[in-house]
């Protein structure tokens, strides 16, 4: 073996993961697995395609001629958020809330609508069709249940499943009245098979966070990976005795990546539930905040590597792991890079696991006043490539154009009083300071890639966290959507989620290229402006929001990416320059599409009407085109 994190306690030095079964599944297979070339330039799965690399290579829109792009047609109802499919001319997408829609791509005319849906994945849908192109169909879950609908017609098929549904809480070993399966993101297609993970919920009283891969043709579990394991299997030592009984998460929650050459899904998962408490899960909780490479055919375990032990930051991966080769002493090597919540830029050999530059443990703060945790010693810190996120925030990092004097010093002296010992400081009952916060680092919709350069490209937001757990009694604060409550007796929880992405100074949205040949960051740069400062002449600030923005990567060297200032962003991928700007009507949030149809290359986004809300929203209206809009170069 070449080594792997340990399930053990004793061990301390978990630089190089995954047990090595992944060897014999790449031989035969090319170094060089260039997805996305010389396949259909469309867009037929969410992120573009298995390998959600985000790129096309599509060379129509030129660094000359990108900043002629001009709005070619809009569809008025389109949903931000959802990542439309493009396949054989038909743009599928969610539209008026609860609706899912097809439109022709080349006109942004309506074909059909389907009857409402309610609660269905807001953020993406799956399309799948047979050898011979008869079957096609559309998959997504609503309210913990799997449905397809026939692609050409909307229709519900009612040979899926039981009477068209497949409910996805079953199989979990919990009772399937009392937990929650659904994620807002709509899973991976490959071949027969679609794979998915779950959104458990943050609470105690989760369910796990299993990985399911189900046959599209029939609804039937296929297979299922836990990642919280039963009593006796591997990783189950990491957990306190039948913890799978009662723990919940671990989940994929988000993205995942599949490598179609080889059979692999390299799934990223997010922390063991409660988020910010651990007390009654003691242990490294494999497979939490891991990236497990999976067989996709049988869900074996292949490798893993776990990037935070006993994590009670809510520092979850849930970005695409991104697919790409790489020159590295000498030989080439296929790649997956993770990016994670933590600021990191985590690289690994795609078949062995082997991390490509020493990953190491370090000692990570201890000590607290939360009764029963129990923290690992050590984490793991990449040697390289360097993070792309701010790894500390103090009250010299005050943000010194938006706050006034006032909120200044209200910050400054709650800062100044704070526990603050880096990204891994103890959560306790008094305030401390996390950066990147659980809000911060990457998330869905912020990785894309070049599948055979070696770039990899990844959104980070520099938002500091301030936060405390309340005892039995104490006063929860009233939140979004949920009134002031008294915490009863039990296990504590956490006065809010304390995200501030306007209290630091910029930037406070990066773009940031890496080369991954050399494991340098080749250029970076604020993602978006901040609108109140933008009257000021304060420019390349990045957004002051956590809005998910969404990035496509061209073969021409471009790099286009939405952010939360209302803006579509064009960059040469070379070095980083802005070629183009195209503002929007309203919010934009997810990634963008693009797609080729009579000679025509087509970049599709999203933008919403409705006025935007939550920290760091500004309300005034833009100038510019809403719902769904396709751009391309004039005829």
């Amino acid at each position: 073996m070449l080594g792997m994190q340990s399930v053990e306690r004793s061990r301390r030095v978990r630089a190089v993961s995954g047990v090595c079964l992944a060897v014999a599944v790449a031989v035969g297979v090319s170094q060089v697995s260039v997805v996305g070339q010389g396949t259909p330039r469309e867009w037929r799965d969410y992120a573009g395609g298995p390998d959600s690399s985000r790129f096309v290579a599509a060379t129509q829109i030129t660094k000359a001629n990108v900043g002629q792009l001009q709005v070619a047609w809009t569809y008025p109802d389109g949903d931000t958020d959802f990542n439309p499919v493009v396949v054989r001319g038909t743009i599928y997408t969610r539209a008026r809330g609860n609706v899912m829609v097809a439109v022709d791509a080349a006109t942004g005319k309506e074909l059909w609508a389907s009857a409402e849906i309610k609660a269905f994945a807001i953020r993406g849908v799956n399309y799948w069709e047979s050898a011979d192109g008869k079957d096609q169909r559309l998959l997504f879950s609503t309210l913990n249940m799997l449905r397809a609908l026939d692609a050409k017609t909307g229709k519900p098929i009612p040979t899926f499943g039981k009477d068209g549904v497949v409910d996805l809480r079953e199989g979990l070993d919990r009772d399937a009245a009392t937990v929650e399966q659904q994620s807002r993101l709509p899973g991976r297609v490959f071949e027969h098979l679609l794979i998915l993970g779950s959104a458990t919920n943050r609470e105690y009283a989760s369910a796990p966070g299993d990985i399911r891969a189900y046959d599209v043709r029939t609804g039937a579990l296929v297979w299922s990976f836990r990642t919280i394991p039963r009593t006796g299997e591997f990783g189950a030592d990491t957990w306190p005795a039948n913890a799978r009984a009662t723990v919940g998460g671990a989940n994929n929650w988000a993205e995942s990546s599949v490598d179609v050459a080889r059979g692999i899904v390299y799934v990223p998962t997010g922390s063991g539930k409660y988020n910010f408490y651990g007390g009654y899960r003691h242990g490294d909780n494999l497979f939490s905040d891991s990236l497990i490479a999976l067989d996709a055919r049988t869900g074996r375990r292949l490798w893993h590597f776990q990037t935070v032990h006993h994590d009670i930051w809510d520092v979850d991966n849930n970005s695409a792991p991104q697919l790409t080769t790489v020159r590295h002493d000498g030989r080439r090597i296929d790649v997956v890079a993770q990016a994670g919540k933590t600021g990191y830029l985590y690289v690994f050999d795609r078949a062995t696991g082997a991390p490509i530059w020493p990953i190491e443990e370090r000692p990570v703060p201890q000590g607290g006043t939360v009764p029963g945790e129990k923290l690992s010693p050590t984490q793991p810190f990449p040697t390289k490539p360097e993070p792309f996120s701010r790894q500390s925030f103090t009250v010299n990092d005050l943000n010194p154009y938006i706050l006034t004097t006032e909120e200044r010093e209200q910050f400054r002296q709650r800062i100044a009083k704070a526990r603050n010992e880096g990204p891994f400081t103890p959560i306790g009952f008094e305030d401390v300071v996390h950066m990147p916060g659980n809000q911060g680092g990457s998330n869905w919709g912020s990785t894309a890639a070049h599948p055979g350069d070696g770039r990899v490209y990844v959104i980070g937001f520099n938002v500091p966290t301030i936060i405390r757990l309340l005892k039995p009694g104490e006063k929860r604060p009233a939140r979004a959507g949920a009134p002031e409550e008294i915490v009863r007796e039990g296990y504590p929880v956490t006065d809010g989620f304390g995200l501030y992405p306007t209290i630091i100074k910029p930037p406070y949205t990066t773009l940031t290229a890496y080369d991954l040949n050399t494991g340098a960051i080749a250029w970076q740069k604020g993602l978006g402006d901040d609108l109140r400062l933008l009257p000021l002449g304060i420019t390349g600030t990045g957004s002051a929001s956590t809005v998910k923005g969404g990035l496509i990567v061209t073969g021409s060297g471009l790099v286009f990416a939405t952010a939360a200032d209302r803006k579509v962003h064009a960059y040469d991928s070379s070095d980083g320059k802005e070629l183009a700007t195209f503002p929007l009507g309203g919010p934009t949030s997810g990634g963008p599409s693009m797609f080729e149809l009579g000679g025509r290359q087509y970049l599709l986004v999203t933008a919403s009407a409705t006025p935007p809300t939550g920290p760091g929203a500004v309300p005034t209206p833009h100038k510019g085109p809403t719902g769904l809009v396709a751009y391309a170069l004039p005829r």
